[in-house]
Formats: C-alpha cells, sequence, structure tokens
C-alpha cells in the first residue's frame, strides 16, 4: 500500500508552503496537541504511580508484607514454625504479633486503639518502626515492664508525652453471679509512655500502640501470638512467596498478604488513574479530530492533484497512502514530541515543582494538610510504551476516513473546469 511514489507525495504534501494560512494554522495545532495530550499523560501517570508507590510504602512501614494467623487463636510455637521458615524464597524477616482492639485513656482524653504486642528483637526485620521512632527506643518494651509506644497522633489526642501514664482498656469476660452465662467485664491495666513514633500515615500513626509481646500475652491471658509477621525482598511478590512459605508449615496457618488487608486503597488508586488517563487522552482526541478537518481541507485543496496523479497512473490504493502519509506524519512527529516532552518533565518533577511553588508562592501539597508534602514521580516504561501507541494508533486511524475521500475523487468530475 505504501510504495514510495504515494509517500513521496505524501511528505511532499505535508512540507510544502503552499497551504493556506488556516490549513497551516490547523496543522501546527494538530501537532501540539498530540504533543501536550501524550505529554499530560505521561506526567500524570508518572506522579500517581509515585504516589501509590509511596503509599504503598508508609502502609507497609508498619504492616507486613504477609500474616500467618491460627483464625484468632495463640500459636504457642511460633519460635519453631520461624525457624521453619527459613530459607523460604524472597524471604527476609519473620515476627510475631499479637493485635488487640482497646480504649486508651487519660483524664479527660480518650481514643480507641490498636494495641500491638511486639517482640523489640525481631520487629525490626518486618517493619521499619526503628526509623519512625521520634522520641524513646524500640529496646525500651521490656518484658513486664507494662511500657507503651505510641503513634503521634494518637499521643496527640490523648495529650500525653514520654513518661505519662495512659490506662488501656480491653473487654474480658467473668462468670456471672448467678453462674448461668459469662459477662462482659473489662480489663484495665496502666501502661507508661515509653516513646512515640510517627510513619506519615494517620491508619498508622492515630490508631496503633505498641507493647511488649509477653505484656500483651499476660493482658489478654493468652499463651501465645495470634499471628506471624512476614517480609519480602520484592513486596509485588509477597503474594505468590508468602503461599510458598506456608506450605513448609504444618496445616492450620491462614495466609493473608498485603494486598488483600489494603485491597479498597489500591482498587481507588486503579479507579482513579484510569479516569485521568482517560480525560487526558481526549486532549489527544481533539488534536486528532483537527487532524481530520486538516487531511478533509488538504483533500478539497488538492482535488485537481488528485485527478492528475489519478491519470498518470496512480491507483486508488496510492491515493490513500498520500494523505494517511500525511496525517500520520502530523500525528506522529507530535506524539514522538510528546514522549520526550513528557519524560523530561516526570523526571524532573522534584526539581520543577519547587521552582513553581516559589515563583507562584502555592503548594501543590500543602504541608499542613498533607502527610506527603511534594509530589513523587515514578515512570513506568509500560504506561509510557501504551500511551505512545495509542496516540500513534489514534492519529493513523484519523487519517482513514479523508484519504477514502481522497480515493474516491473522480478525475473528469475534478477537471472539467480546468
Amino acid at each position: 500500500m505504501f510504495q514510495p511514489v504515494p509517500v513521496f507525495v505524501g511528505l511532499r504534501y505535508s512540507l510544502a508552503r503552499e497551504h493556506s494560512f488556516f490549513v497551516s494554522f490547523i496543522t501546527w495545532v494538530s501537532l501540539v496537541g498530540v504533543a501536550l495530550g501524550v505529554a499530560a499523560l505521561i506526567t500524570v501517570l508518572s506522579v500517581m504511580n509515585g504516589l501509590e508507590s509511596e503509599l504503598r510504602t508508609r502502609l507497609l512501614s508498619l504492616t507486613a508484607h504477609a500474616t500467618l494467623n491460627a483464625a484468632g487463636a495463640p500459636i504457642a510455637d511460633w519460635r519453631a514454625r520461624i525457624q521453619q521458615l527459613q530459607g523460604a524464597p524472597g524471604l527476609i524477616g519473620a515476627a510475631p504479633f499479637l493485635d488487640t482492639d482497646a480504649m486508651l485513656s487519660r483524664q479527660p482524653s480518650m481514643s480507641g486503639a490498636i494495641v500491638r504486642g511486639i517482640d523489640p528483637e525481631l520487629e525490626p526485620q518486618v517493619s521499619s518502626i526503628t526509623d519512625a521512632m521520634r522520641e524513646g527506643r524500640l529496646s525500651d518494651l521490656t518484658p513486664n515492664s507494662n511500657r507503651i509506644i505510641l503513634g503521634r497522633m494518637l499521643a496527640y489526642q490523648l495529650q500525653v508525652g514520654v513518661g505519662d501514664e495512659v490506662t488501656v482498656m480491653i473487654p474480658g469476660t467473668a462468670a456471672s453471679a448467678a453462674g448461668t452465662s459469662d459477662a462482659i467485664v473489662p480489663r484495665l491495666r496502666d501502661f507508661q509512655v515509653a516513646g512515640i513514633f510517627e510513619v506519615g500515615l494517620q491508619e498508622h500513626d492515630s490508631v496503633l500502640a505498641l507493647v511488649n509481646l509477653q505484656d500483651a500475652e499476660a493482658f489478654r491471658g493468652l499463651d501465645g501470638p495470634t499471628g506471624i509477621r512476614l517480609k519480602f525482598s520484592d513486596v509485588l511478590k509477597a503474594p505468590e512467596w508468602a503461599r510458598s512459605a506456608a506450605a513448609r508449615l504444618a496445616p492450620g496457618l491462614q495466609v493473608r498478604d498485603w494486598t488483600q488487608d489494603n485491597e479498597a486503597y489500591f482498587r481507588a488508586i486503579r479507579i482513579e488513574k484510569t479516569m485521568m488517563g482517560l480525560m487526558l487522552m481526549l486532549i489527544v482526541a481533539v488534536a486528532v479530530f483537527n487532524i481530520v478537518a486538516t487531511l478533509i481541507m488538504v483533500v478539497n485543496d488538492k482535488r485537481t492533484d488528485i485527478a492528475i496523479l489519478r491519470t498518470l497512473g496512480l491507483s486508488p490504493r496510492g491515493v490513500i497512502a498520500v494523505f494517511m502519509t500525511q496525517g500520520v506524519l502530523i500525528g506522529w512527529i507530535g506524539a514522538a514530541v510528546g514522549v520526550a516532552l513528557g519524560l523530561g518533565l516526570a523526571c524532573n518533577v522534584d526539581v520543577i515543582v519547587p521552582f513553581l511553588e516559589q515563583t507562584f508562592g502555592f503548594h501543590f501539597m500543602d504541608p499542613d494538610v498533607y502527610y506527603i508534602s511534594g509530589l513523587p514521580s515514578e515512570v513506568h516504561p509500560g504506561d509510557v510504551v501504551r500511551i505512545g501507541m495509542a496516540a500513534l494508533i489514534l492519529t493513523l486511524v484519523a487519517t482513514v476516513y479523508p484519504a477514502l475521500q481522497a480515493a474516491r475523487t473522480q478525475p473528469a468530475e475534478a477537471l472539467r473546469y480546468e
């Protein structure tokens, strides 16, 4: 279809300067529109990828990649289980935990929380709690010390600091006076605040409190943790590796990975990325419609040339190739410029955003409102390829109708009054 002569003629039409001003203007608008649409798509999706990665990192800072649990029952032989997990594919750490829904109070404040019993020696293998400590040390959670480490927002809500005491209340059961059934009787224990952590995510900072595992077991009246947390070298492969690691153990433990625990977050991000991509693709679509309009005007302007080419032996397929070459050249140059511009912007967001904020005196992410004060960017080659291919395909499709109209031109009709 694309013979040398049609391609040569199409390139001459594209590069010729005798077009009317309006046709030339629409041509440049089309090229710029495609470039801006592609650049905006690459930049915005890269920023959203960066935000997704940042959110995932913060979510998993105190949450393991996967957990093994016995449906709420204590795992008395957890040390032997962790020993059996050694050597599992991708496993870099395992630690026990015991989560308890509780109410923390210090007059006059009260707040709900998750009190997590941990082993201070093993915990750094599965979380970044050591790096998140703002006051105190994780090693201060010694056995039978009744010490507690609070998230910064939780400490703020309770109006406490290091050295203060908080009362932890959890539900418990006791036989009723009639001896017929168990009554719900809360268990109370005072803990001394030994430290404060901050990971920059409200889900952790405002609801999580850490105590020593032995203190949590004694408080709950259990003889072991209720689960084992696992961390792997590759978070994206963690779901597969977690099931492989669980296969090393005796049946009875349930496996749950981070994609299940945070499914709502990442589903919302995927939907938002899809909708944002569709909205920005409308910029490319408008530019594509301009390409259609440009080619239709060029076809009307070149009816005589088309007729002459037909009389010289150019086939209808050759005429189609002429105008498809012209449209594809406009669209593909725009797509190439857009990819280059988008990559340049996406790879330098950390430089461009501070410059714009200083120049115009505003914040994209106000640090008083958002935990993330900057705009992270993460370029995925797959996204760039898909965006570029979508732009190329759309511009190619846009040339079909004008090229078919040109191929239908009858030489006798076009040359009747020449």
